[in-house]
């Protein structure tokens, strides 16, 4: 189950920045919108698709730490700090994304489209790609732990049950 849930997490994570992201804002998207809807309707569809994916990377997340703490107490497996830290740190990033860059990003669009004045709309703007290029250097960030919590869960795991691996001397 680790496993299965740790790709998912993992090929979900570069399918949206590989493919769903480059995809809403391609030519073909441009396209479709037009010249003057296109920079709206694009933007309105990302934060919409960002939105499900940073829940889907706080699920993810839960489902690797309960199946982590079910995997050292079920099978008494000795499981390291590094992975437990790494699983916290995803978790984490996947809070922050959710409910620290989403809502902060999507303000800032509002203002972008709908801010008083032109300078509100300007600054927002301007504000807008700094937390972008930041959420995305996040995004790249999850992906490396991802990356490697996936090799973490491949590796074998030394149990403690029945006094651990034995070497016999002949």
């Amino acid at each position: 189950m680790g496993v299965v849930n740790a790709a998912i997490w993992f090929g979900a994570a570069i399918f949206f920045t590989a493919v769903i992201g480059p995809a809403v804002f391609s030519q073909e998207t441009h396209k479709l919108f037009g010249e003057t809807a296109f920079p709206y309707y694009a933007g309105g569809i990302a934060m919409i698709m960002i939105r499900r994916y940073f829940l889907l990377q706080i699920i993810c997340a839960a489902v690797a730490l309960l199946h982590f703490l079910l995997e050292k107490i079920s099978f008494q497996r000795k499981l390291t700090r590094f992975t437990l830290i790494l699983l916290l740190s995803l978790f984490g990033l996947g809070l922050i994304g959710r409910f620290g860059f989403y809502p902060k990003m999507e303000a800032l669009r509002q203002t972008m489209y709908f801010g008083q004045t032109a300078e509100q709309k300007e600054k927002a703007r301007s504000t807008f790609g700094a937390w972008h290029g930041f959420s995305q250097v996040v995004n790249l960030v999850m992906i490396g732990g991802l990356f490697i919590y996936l090799i973490q869960l491949n590796k074998p795991v030394e149990s403690v049950r029945y006094g651990g691996v034995t070497k016999f001397r002949g």
